[in-house]
């Protein structure tokens, strides 16, 4: 059963909107986790780590990974160990800390992220095509403006 099967027609529009969008990211998330895992024997979060990768060259910080995945150390620590191991990321000291070091994708793991984020990317354009290019954009507009107003929400003085 999904989450959207738990709404009843007598529950507000917005709440089985809610249940539907949540339902509609599983699916897709559920597709993409297996298409990785059988396409390129990963995980998401490897692939997710490796995105991050991708948009500093130069590399990140452990701290700055955990906090841009939004994961514990732990867990970042986790996966670059067995990224390193597989020689597609790299660790680099950092001046003036001798406890740190920046990890970075090696020619090897650059070469198979952008072969991933290929796939990935299809994968993502499959899900929504059965809405046109007009749809897409209305949605996207219109979440546009429930983001807005959920980080207002956030941003606001707690009563």
């Amino acid at each position: 059963m999904d989450m959207e099967a738990r709404a009843h027609s007598e529950h507000p529009e917005a709440l089985r909107l809610w249940l539907r969008l949540l339902t509609c990211t599983q699916l897709v998330e559920k597709d993409v986790r297996s298409r990785l895992r059988e396409q390129f024997a990963t995980t998401l979060p490897r692939f997710d780590l490796m995105a991050q990768l991708e948009r500093a060259p130069e590399g990140l910080k452990m701290n700055e990974l955990s906090r841009r995945m939004m994961v514990t150390g732990g867990n970042v620590t986790g996966i670059t160990d067995q990224l390193a191991a597989e020689g597609l990321v790299d660790r680099v000291d950092v001046a003036g800390d001798r406890r740190a070091w920046r990890v970075r994708l090696t020619p090897r793991g650059r070469k198979l992220f952008h072969e991933m984020a290929r796939e990935h990317e299809s994968w993502i354009v499959s899900a929504f095509a059965s809405l046109s290019d007009k749809e897409i954009a209305t949605l996207y507009r219109l979440l546009g403006k429930v983001k807005d107003d959920a980080r207002a929400a956030l941003d606001a003085p707690q009563a």
